[in-house]
């Protein structure tokens, strides 16, 4: 592919916003609309490397971490199974702190959607310093929907089995609906607001048909960027369950 069938398939798979800049031989500087929490966009370069084309952020993510967190943060603990989670589910390597991606058979627009997605899930793991202490909302909403919903049209857990055989995607609760499922997402945290949107732009991106509902323990909590970017992908918000039971149930039965 030469210069604007790479940047043409980059924009059919990810957004119309992403453009190229021509950085020298076999070497692009990559801009999308996808931005880190405070407000800087994530730093990508497309470049020639044996013999095919690679995908990398020259060691910006971890850079940026390291204002927030010191770097034995990184190296340890929750923090550290986050990313590592993150760079085996999206196909991203580490070395000496720069993240690397290879774009495969020229798939340029199916690696730049996985690098994204990964550098921005690594970057959340800032959002783990302010997780509040674990309550009862997940269970007390998985209850709720237990009384509200018959058996029979609600699971739990739900994956797509042919799209997603290793449950990377899960659903906090699908619901067979009237026309179309409902996948529903208890949003206690940053952290889950995070993984509910990879979700559902997942499915999206898989042309799965669905009406996505959040339902948020207290959505005045959530960090900012994280919740804009929920809402590009989800249809249906409730900020708050406890204030919203009514609401949430009257949903339901029109759905």
């Amino acid at each position: 592919m030469d210069f604007s069938e790479i940047e043409a398939d980059f924009r059919r798979k990810i957004s119309s916003q992403v453009s190229l800049l021509p950085e020298g031989l076999g070497r692009y500087r990559v801009f999308t609309p996808f931005t880190l929490e405070d407000g800087d966009h994530l730093a990508i370069v497309l470049k020639r490397a044996d013999g095919g084309w690679l995908l990398t952020d020259e060691g910006h993510t971890f850079m940026h971490l390291s204002y927030d967190l010191e770097m034995r943060d990184l190296e340890q603990g929750t923090r550290r199974r986050v990313i590592d989670s993150a760079l085996a589910e999206f196909g991203v390597t580490e070395r000496e702190g720069e993240l690397l991606s290879p774009v495969p058979d020229e798939q340029f627009g199916n690696a730049l959607f996985s690098f994204t997605q990964g550098l921005l899930r690594i970057s959340d793991v800032t959002f783990l310093s302010r997780d509040r202490v674990r309550s009862t909302f997940a269970e007390d909403f998985r209850a709720f929907l237990e009384a509200e919903i018959p058996e029979e049209r609600r699971t739990f857990g739900w994956h797509d089995r042919e799209r997603d055989p290793d449950g990377n995607y899960l659903v906090d609760c699908r619901i067979e609906g009237k026309q179309e499922p409902v996948f529903a997402f208890a949003i206690p945290n940053d952290d889950r607001c995070g993984l509910a949107t990879i979700t559902a732009l997942h499915y999206q991106r898989e042309g799965v048909r669905f009406r996505g509902l959040a339902v948020f323990e207290d959505q005045a909590t959530i960090n900012r960027k994280a919740l804009a970017r929920l809402t590009d992908v989800i249809d249906r918000q409730f900020s708050s369950f406890a204030s919203n039971r009514e609401r949430i149930s009257a949903f339901l039965r029109a759905a």
